[in-house]
Protein backbone atom coordinates (compact mmCIF):
# COMPACT_ATOMS: atom_id res chain seq x y z
CA UNK A 1 0.00 0.00 0.00
CA UNK A 2 1.40 3.59 -0.77
CA UNK A 3 1.62 6.13 1.87
CA UNK A 4 -1.51 7.29 2.08
CA UNK A 5 -1.68 12.09 1.30
CA UNK A 6 -2.29 13.92 4.40
CA UNK A 7 -5.51 15.09 3.15
CA UNK A 8 -6.92 11.31 3.12
CA UNK A 9 -4.59 11.05 6.65
CA UNK A 10 -7.27 13.67 8.46
CA UNK A 11 -10.84 11.59 8.92
CA UNK A 12 -8.48 9.22 10.57
CA UNK A 13 -6.61 10.98 12.56
CA UNK A 14 -10.00 12.57 14.15
CA UNK A 15 -12.04 9.26 14.73
CA UNK A 16 -8.67 8.17 16.57
CA UNK A 17 -9.15 11.20 19.03
CA UNK A 18 -12.94 10.69 19.04
CA UNK A 19 -12.55 9.28 22.74
CA UNK A 20 -11.61 12.96 23.99
CA UNK A 21 -8.39 11.79 25.46
CA UNK A 22 -5.30 13.59 24.91
CA UNK A 23 -2.67 12.09 22.55
CA UNK A 24 1.27 12.53 21.82
CA UNK A 25 1.71 13.25 18.17
CA UNK A 26 4.02 10.18 18.23
CA UNK A 27 1.04 7.74 19.64
CA UNK A 28 -1.32 9.09 16.90
CA UNK A 29 1.61 8.62 14.43
CA UNK A 30 2.13 4.48 15.62
CA UNK A 31 -1.66 4.12 15.41
CA UNK A 32 -2.58 5.73 12.59
CA UNK A 33 0.69 3.76 10.72
CA UNK A 34 -1.02 0.66 11.84
CA UNK A 35 -4.41 1.48 10.81
CA UNK A 36 -2.79 2.06 6.69
CA UNK A 37 -1.11 -1.26 7.35
CA UNK A 38 2.34 0.05 6.34
CA UNK A 39 4.98 -1.55 6.18
CA UNK A 40 8.37 -0.92 7.62
CA UNK A 41 10.19 0.34 4.43
CA UNK A 42 7.32 2.94 3.66
CA UNK A 43 7.72 4.12 8.17
CA UNK A 44 11.01 4.50 6.73
CA UNK A 45 10.43 6.60 3.48
CA UNK A 46 11.78 10.04 3.64
CA UNK A 47 11.14 13.36 1.96
CA UNK A 48 13.83 14.19 -0.59
CA UNK A 49 15.57 17.08 2.16
CA UNK A 50 15.91 13.92 4.36
CA UNK A 51 15.06 15.64 7.19
CA UNK A 52 12.03 14.07 8.40
CA UNK A 53 9.98 10.75 7.23
CA UNK A 54 7.58 10.97 4.92
CA UNK A 55 4.57 9.86 6.76
CA UNK A 56 4.99 11.71 9.89
CA UNK A 57 5.38 14.78 7.78
CA UNK A 58 1.77 14.11 6.02
CA UNK A 59 0.50 13.28 9.70
CA UNK A 60 1.54 16.93 11.06
CA UNK A 61 0.15 18.65 8.54
CA UNK A 62 -2.82 16.78 8.78
CA UNK A 63 -2.64 18.08 12.39
CA UNK A 64 -2.11 21.18 11.23
CA UNK A 65 -4.92 21.70 8.98
CA UNK A 66 -7.44 20.34 11.19
CA UNK A 67 -6.13 22.21 14.10
CA UNK A 68 -6.49 25.84 12.11
CA UNK A 69 -10.09 25.27 11.39
CA UNK A 70 -10.88 24.58 14.77
CA UNK A 71 -11.23 20.90 15.30
CA UNK A 72 -8.26 19.84 17.36
CA UNK A 73 -6.43 21.71 19.73
CA UNK A 74 -3.00 21.63 21.46
CA UNK A 75 -3.40 20.89 24.97
CA UNK A 76 0.86 20.91 25.72
CA UNK A 77 4.13 20.30 23.98
CA UNK A 78 3.09 17.50 21.45
CA UNK A 79 0.05 16.41 22.99
CA UNK A 80 -3.42 17.27 21.62
CA UNK A 81 -7.07 16.27 21.74
CA UNK A 82 -10.54 16.68 20.31
CA UNK A 83 -12.39 19.92 20.39
CA UNK A 84 -16.04 20.28 20.49
CA UNK A 85 -16.58 21.15 17.19
CA UNK A 86 -14.60 18.11 16.05
CA UNK A 87 -17.12 15.61 17.41
CA UNK A 88 -19.55 17.36 16.04
CA UNK A 89 -17.96 16.57 12.99
CA UNK A 90 -17.27 12.96 13.46
CA UNK A 91 -21.69 12.94 14.82
CA UNK A 92 -22.10 14.01 10.94
CA UNK A 93 -20.24 10.50 9.92
CA UNK A 94 -18.50 12.26 7.15
CA UNK A 95 -17.36 10.59 4.34
CA UNK A 96 -13.62 12.05 3.96
CA UNK A 97 -12.56 15.57 5.63
CA UNK A 98 -10.21 17.42 3.39
CA UNK A 99 -9.49 21.06 2.12
CA UNK A 100 -12.70 21.69 0.87
CA UNK A 101 -14.42 20.52 3.90
CA UNK A 102 -12.55 22.64 6.69
CA UNK A 103 -13.35 25.97 4.32
CA UNK A 104 -16.86 25.27 5.86
CA UNK A 105 -15.07 27.02 9.50
CA UNK A 106 -13.87 30.60 9.37
CA UNK A 107 -10.95 30.09 11.27
CA UNK A 108 -9.54 27.94 8.58
CA UNK A 109 -11.01 30.28 5.38
CA UNK A 110 -8.73 33.00 7.25
CA UNK A 111 -5.69 31.01 7.98
CA UNK A 112 -5.79 30.20 4.31
CA UNK A 113 -5.92 34.23 3.66
CA UNK A 114 -3.12 34.39 5.25
CA UNK A 115 -0.80 32.51 3.23
CA UNK A 116 -2.12 34.44 -0.08
CA UNK A 117 -1.43 37.27 -2.48
CA UNK A 118 -4.34 39.44 -3.66
CA UNK A 119 -6.21 38.42 -6.51
CA UNK A 120 -4.55 34.54 -6.31
CA UNK A 121 -6.84 33.45 -3.17
CA UNK A 122 -9.63 31.21 -6.03
CA UNK A 123 -6.65 30.24 -7.65
CA UNK A 124 -4.35 29.05 -5.42
CA UNK A 125 -7.28 27.23 -2.59
CA UNK A 126 -8.17 25.20 -6.20
CA UNK A 127 -4.89 23.80 -6.48
CA UNK A 128 -4.40 23.07 -2.37
CA UNK A 129 -8.00 21.49 -2.62
CA UNK A 130 -6.59 19.28 -5.35
CA UNK A 131 -2.49 18.80 -4.38
CA UNK A 132 -2.28 15.30 -2.34
CA UNK A 133 1.27 16.79 -1.12
CA UNK A 134 2.22 18.58 1.98
CA UNK A 135 3.86 22.28 1.79
CA UNK A 136 7.46 20.81 2.29
CA UNK A 137 6.34 17.85 -0.34
CA UNK A 138 5.19 20.22 -2.85
CA UNK A 139 8.48 23.23 -2.43
CA UNK A 140 10.82 19.63 -2.91
CA UNK A 141 9.36 18.13 -5.63
CA UNK A 142 9.79 22.01 -6.96
CA UNK A 143 13.42 21.86 -6.34
CA UNK A 144 13.57 18.36 -7.55
CA UNK A 145 11.93 19.53 -11.01
CA UNK A 146 14.23 22.55 -11.12
CA UNK A 147 17.43 20.60 -10.23
CA UNK A 148 17.07 18.09 -12.97
CA UNK A 149 16.21 21.02 -15.68
CA UNK A 150 19.43 22.62 -14.67
CA UNK A 151 21.51 19.44 -14.69
CA UNK A 152 20.32 18.54 -17.64
CA UNK A 153 21.49 22.13 -19.20
CA UNK A 154 24.80 21.86 -16.83
CA UNK A 155 25.66 18.71 -18.52
CA UNK A 156 25.11 19.98 -22.20
CA UNK A 157 27.27 23.03 -21.87
CA UNK A 158 30.20 21.12 -20.09
CA UNK A 159 29.81 18.55 -23.30
CA UNK A 160 30.61 22.34 -25.58
CA UNK A 161 33.14 23.41 -23.66
CA UNK A 162 37.18 22.56 -24.64
CA UNK A 163 39.46 20.17 -23.57
CA UNK A 164 41.50 22.52 -21.09
CA UNK A 165 38.30 24.26 -19.73
CA UNK A 166 36.97 20.56 -18.93
CA UNK A 167 40.24 19.49 -17.48
CA UNK A 168 39.90 22.89 -15.32
CA UNK A 169 36.33 22.10 -14.40
CA UNK A 170 37.45 18.84 -13.17
CA UNK A 171 40.07 20.65 -10.76
CA UNK A 172 37.77 23.03 -9.61
CA UNK A 173 35.33 20.57 -8.69
CA UNK A 174 37.43 18.27 -6.78
CA UNK A 175 39.52 21.40 -5.03
CA UNK A 176 35.63 22.25 -4.09
CA UNK A 177 35.12 18.93 -2.72
CA UNK A 178 38.14 18.30 -0.50
CA UNK A 179 40.68 16.58 -2.66
CA UNK A 180 43.99 17.85 -4.14
CA UNK A 181 45.24 19.98 -1.88
CA UNK A 182 45.81 23.55 -3.11
CA UNK A 183 44.32 24.24 -6.28
CA UNK A 184 47.62 25.05 -7.67
CA UNK A 185 48.44 21.63 -6.61
CA UNK A 186 45.77 19.97 -8.18
CA UNK A 187 46.36 22.03 -11.34
CA UNK A 188 49.99 21.15 -11.48
CA UNK A 189 49.07 17.12 -10.81
CA UNK A 190 46.05 17.02 -13.38
CA UNK A 191 47.29 16.30 -17.21
CA UNK A 192 50.88 15.49 -16.41
CA UNK A 193 50.90 11.90 -16.35
CA UNK A 194 52.62 10.09 -18.90
CA UNK A 195 51.25 6.61 -17.73
CA UNK A 196 48.84 5.24 -19.93
CA UNK A 197 45.40 5.53 -18.72
CA UNK A 198 45.89 7.50 -16.36
CA UNK A 199 44.99 11.71 -17.22
CA UNK A 200 46.04 12.95 -13.60
CA UNK A 201 47.07 12.72 -10.11
CA UNK A 202 45.60 14.02 -7.01
CA UNK A 203 45.90 14.42 -3.24
CA UNK A 204 42.70 12.55 -1.62
CA UNK A 205 43.55 14.77 1.32
CA UNK A 206 45.34 18.41 1.94
CA UNK A 207 47.89 16.36 3.63
CA UNK A 208 48.49 14.46 1.01
CA UNK A 209 47.96 11.25 2.49
CA UNK A 210 47.55 9.20 -0.18
CA UNK A 211 46.86 9.78 -3.71
CA UNK A 212 44.29 9.41 -6.02
CA UNK A 213 44.42 8.34 -10.00
CA UNK A 214 41.79 10.14 -12.35
CA UNK A 215 40.55 9.52 -15.95
CA UNK A 216 38.77 11.90 -17.65
CA UNK A 217 36.41 11.77 -20.58
CA UNK A 218 34.58 14.25 -22.10
CA UNK A 219 32.18 11.88 -23.93
CA UNK A 220 28.81 11.07 -25.94
CA UNK A 221 29.23 7.60 -26.02
CA UNK A 222 28.88 5.38 -22.95
CA UNK A 223 32.30 4.59 -21.32
CA UNK A 224 32.26 0.71 -21.61
CA UNK A 225 34.06 -1.74 -20.19
CA UNK A 226 37.52 -2.12 -21.53
CA UNK A 227 38.01 1.55 -20.78
CA UNK A 228 37.50 0.46 -17.01
CA UNK A 229 39.71 -2.81 -18.10
CA UNK A 230 42.48 -0.63 -18.71
CA UNK A 231 42.25 2.16 -16.12
CA UNK A 232 42.54 -0.30 -13.69
CA UNK A 233 45.33 -1.85 -15.26
CA UNK A 234 46.99 1.51 -15.31
CA UNK A 235 46.43 1.87 -11.02
CA UNK A 236 47.97 -2.25 -11.12
CA UNK A 237 51.05 -0.85 -13.06
CA UNK A 238 51.22 2.49 -10.14
CA UNK A 239 50.74 -0.12 -6.98
CA UNK A 240 47.43 1.77 -6.58
CA UNK A 241 44.16 0.98 -5.35
CA UNK A 242 42.06 3.94 -5.78
CA UNK A 243 40.74 5.89 -8.96
CA UNK A 244 38.39 7.97 -10.11
CA UNK A 245 36.65 7.64 -13.54
CA UNK A 246 34.98 11.05 -14.72
CA UNK A 247 32.75 11.18 -18.30
CA UNK A 248 30.21 13.31 -19.33
CA UNK A 249 28.58 10.78 -21.05
CA UNK A 250 27.16 7.23 -18.82
CA UNK A 251 28.70 4.10 -18.03
CA UNK A 252 27.71 0.89 -19.64
CA UNK A 253 26.22 -2.27 -17.57
CA UNK A 254 29.49 -4.21 -17.73
CA UNK A 255 31.34 -1.32 -17.02
CA UNK A 256 29.75 -0.89 -14.29
CA UNK A 257 29.94 -4.36 -12.99
CA UNK A 258 33.49 -4.93 -13.62
CA UNK A 259 34.24 -1.56 -10.91
CA UNK A 260 32.09 -3.24 -8.56
CA UNK A 261 34.10 -6.41 -8.74
CA UNK A 262 37.94 -5.73 -9.03
CA UNK A 263 40.27 -5.07 -6.19
CA UNK A 264 41.05 -1.23 -6.85
CA UNK A 265 38.66 1.05 -5.62
CA UNK A 266 37.21 2.90 -9.04
CA UNK A 267 34.55 5.40 -8.16
CA UNK A 268 32.45 6.23 -11.67
CA UNK A 269 30.87 9.13 -12.43
CA UNK A 270 28.64 9.83 -15.20
CA UNK A 271 27.13 13.42 -16.43
CA UNK A 272 24.12 13.09 -14.49
CA UNK A 273 26.13 12.33 -11.06
CA UNK A 274 28.94 15.04 -12.65
CA UNK A 275 26.54 17.58 -13.14
CA UNK A 276 24.73 16.76 -9.55
CA UNK A 277 28.49 17.35 -7.99
CA UNK A 278 29.05 20.81 -9.74
CA UNK A 279 25.59 21.67 -8.69
CA UNK A 280 26.06 20.66 -5.03
CA UNK A 281 29.58 22.47 -5.30
CA UNK A 282 28.48 25.63 -6.91
CA UNK A 283 30.60 25.30 -9.95
CA UNK A 284 29.04 26.69 -12.88
CA UNK A 285 25.76 27.54 -11.27
CA UNK A 286 25.15 30.93 -8.88
CA UNK A 287 22.16 30.80 -6.77
CA UNK A 288 19.15 32.99 -7.76
CA UNK A 289 17.12 32.61 -4.53
CA UNK A 290 17.11 30.78 -1.37
CA UNK A 291 13.92 29.90 0.59
CA UNK A 292 14.89 29.31 4.58
CA UNK A 293 11.42 26.98 6.01
CA UNK A 294 10.92 27.88 9.68
CA UNK A 295 9.05 26.60 12.47
CA UNK A 296 8.23 27.37 16.00
CA UNK A 297 10.82 26.97 18.74
CA UNK A 298 8.96 25.20 21.31
CA UNK A 299 11.78 25.55 23.67
CA UNK A 300 11.57 28.51 23.47
CA UNK A 301 8.59 29.22 25.19
CA UNK A 302 8.32 26.43 27.52
CA UNK A 303 8.20 28.16 30.67
CA UNK A 304 9.75 26.80 34.05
Amino acid sequence: MAIPDYQSIMLPLLKYLGGGKEHHIREAIEALAKQFGLTSEERKEILPSGQQYTFDNRVGWARTYMKKAGLIESTKRGYFKITERGSKVLEEKPEEINVRFLKRFPEFLEFQSLKKEKGEEEKISEIEEKSILTPEESIESAHQRLSRNLASELIQQVKSCSPSFFEKLVIDLLVSMGYGGTRKDAGEAIGRSGDEGIDGIIKEDRLGLDIVYLQAKRWENPVSRPEIQKFAGALQGQRAKKGIFITTSAFTKDAREYAEKIESKIVLIDGEALAQLMIDHNIGVSPVASYTIKKVDNDYFAEE
